[in-house]
């Protein structure tokens, strides 16, 4: 366990839940990007792989709340986006 791999995912971490009230709030996609979204998302899945494949430690549950930090925003993402198409009717 590495006490820099924490600190990385507590500071990645902390911006989320700002993320995620802007988009629940906001209902715009903005300046959001699916594709960035999906990749960090892709990023979590494989830190998650990674620890409970070759090096388990509590680490883990960090990657795991950052991960569905993300996937919840890729979630309003698509939520705002379907709302904007109604609403645009583009």
């Amino acid at each position: 366990m590495s006490i820099f791999e924490i600190i990385m995912l507590i500071c990645f971490g902390m911006a989320w839940p700002f993320s995620i009230y802007k988009s629940w709030t906001s209902r715009q996609v903005g300046s959001k990007s699916l594709v960035f979204l999906v990749a960090l998302f892709i990023g979590y899945v494989s830190g998650v792989l990674h620890k409970a494949f070759f090096a388990y430690d509590p680490v883990i549950f960090l990657y795991i709340l950052n991960g569905t930090m993300v996937a919840i925003d890729i979630g309003l993402y698509i939520r705002n986006k379907l709302l904007y198409i109604k609403e645009t009717g583009e």
